[in-house]
């Protein structure tokens, strides 16, 4: 990829749809096993398309923000956060984390009717399973934050529903419960500080690991309650019925389903680099949303 650098003292050793892990090495070339400096590029992927051209800022704002929360958080679960010491290159984006064994499930909680969770539901009258209140329509709050687990596909594919049972299958019945029970308790934290600031987040995705040695419980890894990884809705447009504007990368898939494009979504064709306004645009929105959430200035 064409923003991976080459980083004194660290070895590339994975990269994923965003972010860019790297290994500590010493002067000897030993790896470090505890530790990983895990970096979040300007990279945007929807639809499972990476996105030309990258947006600026991106992933400062994703790494600040998830700090941020990180610290918001802490008394509901511990994260991977080891220091924010980082190279010089790469110092807003990058930070120092736990090396965990990660969970194969993507950890899904929602607190309104959208997306993919609509669709099901027009379908089955149900999320993942879970029966729902006859009635509602694009971007009804739900009566109680659901869990809604997909798996973890790898990049290009498409990551499928879950039911309890499956999750529990991969995870054991123990972990699966803890899994569903901290998700939906970081998105009602999110909701309970992010509504105060006039935005609604209407679901999220975490990810969770464990210590390679079996120690300790579930650890909060990778990004939590970003435009990344959440849907972030101004709370006071809100409007149930329709789909709701956003401060999140739905701006994109917008643009890109739009008639503008001119993309097939089912044609297999990548899409078209998106314009310069809406690549603007986006930053904007990715900043806005962290300087509304956090008070600080960007």
């Amino acid at each position: 990829m064409a923003d991976l650098l080459e980083l004194e003292g660290f070895r590339h050793v994975y990269s994923g749809k965003v972010r860019d892990l790297y290994a500590p090495v010493d002067a000897q070339g030993e790896v470090d096993p505890d530790r990983l400096l895990l970096v979040a590029s300007n990279r945007l992927s929807a639809y499972d398309w990476m996105m030309t051209p990258e947006i600026p800022d991106k992933g400062e704002v994703l790494t600040r923000l998830s700090l941020w929360w990180f610290d918001q958080l802490s008394d509901l679960v511990p994260n991977h956060v080891i220091s924010t010491d980082v190279p010089a290159a790469v110092a807003g984006r990058g930070v120092l984390v736990r090396r965990l064994t990660m969970l194969k499930v993507e950890a899904i909680a929602r607190a309104y009717l959208t997306g993919g969770g609509l669709e099901e539901y027009n379908a089955k009258g149900s999320v993942s399973g879970v029966p729902l209140p006859e009635g509602l329509v694009d971007g009804s709050r739900l009566p109680e934050p659901v869990f809604t687990p997909t798996t973890k596909a790898p990049f290009g594919e498409h990551d499928l529903p879950m039911m309890p049972a499956e999750v529990e299958a991969e995870l054991g019945a123990e972990a699966a419960a803890e899994v569903s029970r901290l998700t939906r308790a970081i998105l009602v934290r999110g909701n309970e500080i992010a509504s105060r600031r006039g935005i609604l987040i209407a679901d999220t995705k975490v990810e969770f690991g464990l210590a390679p040695d079996g120690s300790g419980g579930l650890v909060l890894a990778d990004e939590v309650l970003t435009p990344d990884s959440s849907r972030f809705w101004p709370a006071d447009q809100w409007e149930p019925g329709h789909a709701q504007p956003s401060y999140d990368k739905q701006f994109v898939r917008d643009w890109l389903t739009s008639p503008e494009s001119g993309w097939d979504r089912s044609g297999g064709e990548s899409p078209p680099p998106l314009p310069e306004r809406i690549v603007e645009q986006t930053r904007a929105k990715y900043v806005e949303a962290y300087e509304r959430l956090t008070g600080e200035r960007f």
